[in-house]
């Protein structure tokens, strides 16, 4: 009964997301080119309406050295607010498939936590050209399984700051979450952005997810060092982004991966 209850807040959280998503796009994406569309998806706080799908693989995980798959369902919408202010939710639904820690033992696939965002952005850079918006973060207790999910409710801060320079995009998004109630966690989370673009929608990428638990013993830092590439590409009148990026893990926990990959379809609807 608890597992069904999880499933059907999962499952409502994305229905609602990308309901909002389909009702409230519309397509004019004629009027941008390649370039500066694929800039607006290296922006997490661009008034863009995006979906993207990013499955993250890891190698050699857990204590039999399995690999580990998640795919990240993440629907990103802006709400205009005034003419000052617009409120950015992203909203990341994960689909896992977590190999088994004893031999024996089945592997857990199912529905993680999902993890809800909010940014309040000003609609023009500050000063120097600064992108920054910022709000609260909120772990939602989905997960099919124990062993996918914290089984607890959680809440933080999180924050973005970037600049687009000529060609390139830059920043840092930073988040801590902790827990409300159930298993003990301080969840904190920070994610370099650089990015290098070219003419036709191409463009080379580094965005690791640098992640540590400060109530876990020695924190169990993550920390990847990696990158990849990207195109924007236009099926229709629907742009499509689609990137690959590969990342070495310098610094893990005991039974961390070795290393891992992410490919990301990202489907877009401008304004």
């Amino acid at each position: 009964m608890q597992s069904q209850r999880r499933n059907i807040r999962a499952a409502t959280c994305l229905c609602l997301a990308i309901s909002l998503t389909l009702t409230t796009a519309t397509v004019g994406a004629e009027e941008l080119s390649e370039q500066e569309l694929a800039k607006q998806t290296q922006n997490p706080v661009s008034n863009l309406i995006s979906v993207p799908f990013q499955n993250n693989t890891s190698y050699k995980s857990g204590p039999r050295e399995r690999t580990q798959n998640v795919l990240n369902i993440q629907p990103i919408i802006p709400v205009n607010l005034n003419e000052d202010f617009i409120l950015i939710t992203r909203t990341i639904l994960p689909i896992v498939s977590q190999p088994s820690t004893a031999r024996g033992q089945d592997r857990q696939n199912g529905i993680g936590d999902t993890s809800l965002s909010l940014f309040l952005s000003p609609k023009k850079p500050l000063f120097g050209g600064l992108i920054f918006g910022g709000g609260p973060i909120i772990n939602i207790p989905t997960a099919s399984d124990d062993a996918l999910g914290a089984d607890s409710w959680g809440t933080g801060l999180t924050a973005v700051g970037l600049t687009m320079q000529g060609p390139i995009v830059a920043g840092m998004l930073i988040s801590n979450t902790w827990s409300l109630e159930g298993e003990d966690f301080s969840r904190f989370l920070v994610q370099p952005i650089f990015n290098f673009n070219f003419s036709g929608g191409w463009y080379l990428t580094s965005v690791p997810v640098i992640t540590a638990d400060w109530e876990a013993e020695d924190d169990e830092w993550t920390v990847p060092v990696g990158g990849g590439f990207g195109k924007l590409h236009r099926f229709g009148k629907l742009p499509v982004n689609i990137q690959f990026q590969a990342f070495y893990n310098a610094e893990k926990p005991k039974f961390g991966a070795d290393w891992s990959t992410r490919f990301q379809v990202q489907l877009l609807f401008p304004k």
